[in-house]
């Protein structure tokens, strides 16, 4: 009965799960599960899912064959809708294709047809608007070619005549209201264009100054050949004499201030030929005079007059204030002179070629103005300028100095009719900041040569080559002049070329002085004045610029001494060179004497001194390598050999004072005692060192073998001019002290300490005590390892004996 209730019970949950929804089938699940029975259900689930999977499969079976043939059917009917789809399209292809032609002719019709109307429409207004539309071409073309008159002529014509007879039409009435604007649009139009042509002239004014500079120039070389002022020819003949001294300086190096070809002074018999362009050729007033003639035409001519002016004189106002970095290039002083020269050449042409557009008194109230403003901005300027460095330039720097341009410029104004007094007298204020940019520009020279050298004698192989070195410097010698070739001068390059430096710097000073109205006096005068400053300042700082450098050997610094020594000898070749250029006499009262021959002896002092010190520093060296043994034990005299480094020191000093045999003077013989008393000193210093605390005979032994040696060389005459053993005394403290120490003369010492007649003189006894306080240090210790050695005791108390006695003879002495 119970199997049957289950049964029953299953079956429910089967229908039961069959016909809910699945997401409500969790409590039926869930009373199969609670129940016990749930295998037996399981086993009934399975067989209702294969009756299940038994009817669809039936079903399947059923109705596969009508699906088939359903499947099949379509098919066909795809294939035929294709064939019905093609042809379609093929009659719609077909159908356009022969409608194109007729849409195409139709359309040209009707742009003909519309052609057709707007011709007949066109010729019909043109009939009656052509000959105003004829006249209002004319005038177009007439402004459009800038005849502002004729254009002026056909608006009147336009207006009084064409107008009234076209009729009534709008573009007449607009044509008749737009006669003012047209009038109006041609006198803005011609003073568009002087606007233009004032910035033009704004922008180019340093251009037309430079032509007008240039013709200056020209002008006054051909009235100096024509004249043959006696000034000119002195210039003329001083300039052939430099170029005569100085041969191919010019070429030999690009540092060259200045040289004849590009001395700014254009050559008579070059230029002859040469046609220089004027105002007139640089710049078309033809703006001015159009303008200026339509305002007069229109009864305006007063308004234009005054706006030309008044835009002039702003223009000035521009032109004359300078760039603040003005002072930073010399172009920029030029371009100023320029612009201002400029200015006043075109005010100067349009005063001569017009009728009261400008008067004389403008020009000479703009004229007084840029005279306060040239000044003033110079003053300024001028300052800043010597205050910066000159930057090296292949050009003549006598050309780019704002001062020399300057002097070129006032000439030209004065040719223009406008005073230049004012400027003369401040080019005569001005020489002393040109003397200083001079210097300056001379000191960069000089130190480039300095660099450039090679601070050894210059080797010369033929007779050409040694011509062209004495023709740059006067170099006389006879004995050299007897020596076969190759030989060598005895001075570097540096000599020939500050020697050529010098007469640039003296030529320069004079093309400034040119034109200036200065007596020959004030001429020599200022000439020996800069050329001292040159000396004394910027060639004495060159070469002590050159010696203080840092890796300067010895041999430059011999030859340093070898040129300033020349340099020296050759002081007097500038003065004559000096006289020549200027015609006056040296022996005037109060004539300016060249201070040369000091400067070169300071210089060759400082070259001295730095060779001792040089020489110092290099035995320093030598000495630090220096590696005593101060507790070696003794050993025999015999069996020491002289320490290394000593050895290659001798070896140095002797390759060294070989070169030395040129110096002029006592030089050789000084530095050579010097580096003998450091020798002494720092073996000295060594023995006194607080470091070393203890020290051995046997050291002593090797430090008086060492001395030896030094004294050797000594005694071998290293330098000529030492009389007998001279040079043995610079060793004599450090000899006596360590005679003293390794004969162990101490009984003398104390005895005759204080008598002139002392065998150990030199031996301070403070130095003496203090040495052997260091040999008393390793005899103790020697005695604590050997207490039983008797001598080593008895060594020690002599050693006390002697200190004792010391330190009494020094308190005595202090007493």
């Amino acid at each position: 009965m119970a199997s049957v209730e289950t049964a029953a019970e299953h079956e429910r949950i089967l229908r039961e799960i069959e016909s809910t929804d699945t997401n409500c089938i969790g409590p039926t699940l869930r009373s199969v599960y609670d129940g016990q029975e749930h295998g037996l259900f399981m086993e009934k689930l399975d067989a209702r899912i294969r009756n299940h999977d038994r009817e669809i499969e039936k079903m399947c079976n059923h109705h596969f064959q009508g699906f088939v043939d359903s499947i099949t059917e379509l098919l066909k009917v795809r294939g035929e809708a294709q064939k019905l789809k093609s042809q379609v399209i093929e009659t719609n292809i077909r159908l356009q294709e022969e409608g194109k032609g007729l849409v195409g002719s139709m359309e040209e019709l009707k742009q003909c047809r519309v052609q057709q109307m707007n011709i007949a429409t066109t010729i019909d207004k043109l009939t009656h608007c052509l000959p105003v539309l004829e006249m209002y071409g004319r005038l177009q073309e007439q402004m459009k070619a800038k005849r502002y008159y004729p254009a002026l002529r056909t608006l009147e014509q336009l207006e009084h005549t064409c107008l009234p007879r076209a009729g009534q039409y709008r573009f007449c009435s607009i044509m008749a209201e737009n006669i003012p604007k047209l009038r109006t649009h041609i006198r803005d139009t011609a003073m568009t264009q002087l606007r233009d042509f004032l910035e033009s002239i704004r922008k180019h004014s340093d251009k037309i100054g430079e032509t007008a500079i240039r013709q200056a120039q020209l002008q006054r070389s051909l009235d100096s050949a024509v004249t043959l002022q006696p000034r000119a020819l002195i210039g003329r003949r001083s300039r052939k004499e430099a170029a005569a001294a100085a041969g191919t300086e010019s070429g030999g190096h690009g540092g060259s201030p200045m040289s004849e070809q590009d001395s700014g002074i254009l050559d008579v018999e070059d230029e002859e030929e040469e046609e220089v362009p004027g105002a007139q050729d640089l710049v078309d007033f033809s703006p001015v005079y159009r303008c200026l003639h339509i305002y007069t035409v229109l009864g305006l001519r007063d308004v234009f007059e005054n706006y030309y002016r008044k835009q002039r004189r702003k223009q000035a106002r521009l032109v004359l204030q300078p760039h603040s970095n003005m002072h930073e290039t010399l172009e920029g002083y030029r371009r100023y002179f320029n612009q201002i020269v400029g200015f006043f050449v075109v005010e100067d042409h349009v005063l001569h070629t017009t009728q009261g557009l400008v008067n004389r008194a403008y020009v000479e109230e703009l004229w007084e103005l840029a005279l306060s403003k040239i000044v003033a901005a110079l003053r300024t300027h001028s300052v800043r300028c010597s205050k910066i460095p000159i930057i090296n330039h292949p050009t003549p720097f006598h050309r780019l100095s704002p001062l020399f341009t300057l002097r070129l410029s006032h000439p030209d104004m004065q040719g223009y009719g406008f005073p230049v007094s004012q400027l003369f007298d401040m080019l005569l204020e001005m020489r002393e900041q040109y003397g200083e940019i001079l210097l300056k520009r001379w000191n960069i020279t000089f130190r480039q040569i300095l660099d450039q050298d090679n601070f050894s004698p210059i080797p010369v192989s033929t007779e050409q080559e040694y011509r062209h070195y004495t023709s740059q410097f006067p170099q006389q010698d006879p004995e050299l002049e007897k020596l076969p070739f190759p030989k060598k001068l005895p001075f570097s390059e540096f000599v020939p070329k500050a020697y050529c430096q010098l007469k640039e710097f003296i030529y320069a000073c004079l093309k400034y002085s040119e034109d200036l109205h200065l007596s020959s006096t004030e001429i020599d005068d200022m000439i020996r004045k800069s050329t001292n400053l040159l000396l004394t300042r910027t060639l004495s700082n060159s070469l002590h610029y050159a010696i203080k450098k840092k890796n300067v050997g010895l041999a430059e610094l011999v030859q340093v001494i070898i040129n300033t020594t020349h340099l020296e000898q050759s002081c007097h070749f500038l003065e004559e060179f000096i006289t020549n250029i200027t015609n006056v006499p040296p022996d005037m009262v109060n004539a300016t004497k060249l201070y040369g021959t000091s400067t070169f002896k300071d210089a060759r002092h400082a070259a001295e001194a730095e060779i001792y010190t040089s020489l110092n520093a290099k035995i320093d060296q030598f000495l630090q390598l220096a590696d005593y043994d101060w507790m070696s034990p003794a050993q025999g005299s015999g069996n020491l050999t002289t320490s290394d480094y000593l050895v290659d020191l001798i070896a140095f000093l002797r390759s060294t004072f070989s070169v030395f045999t040129n110096l002029p003077g006592k030089v050789a013989q000084t530095a050579c005692m010097s580096a003998c008393k450091h020798i002494s000193t720092s073996l000295m210093q060594l023995l006194l060192d607080p470091e070393v605390r203890q020290i051995s005979i046997g050291a002593l032994h090797q430090l008086n073998v060492d001395l030896n040696e030094c004294e050797s060389f000594a005694r071998a005459g290293p330098v000529a001019g030492f009389q007998g053993d001279t040079l043995l005394l610079a060793f004599s403290d450090l000899r006596q002290l360590l005679d003293l120490f390794t004969q162990w003369d101490w009984s003398t010492y104390l005895a005759d300490y204080g008598k002139p007649t002392c065998k150990y003189l030199r031996v301070n006894p403070h130095t003496a005590l203090a040495l052997l306080e260091k040999m008393k240090e390793t005899s103790r210790k020697n005695v604590v390892l050997a207490q039983f050695k008797k001598a080593d005791r008895d060594r020690q108390k002599l050693i006390d004996a002697v200190i004792k006695q010391l330190r009494s003879l020094i308190a005595q002495h202090h007493t």
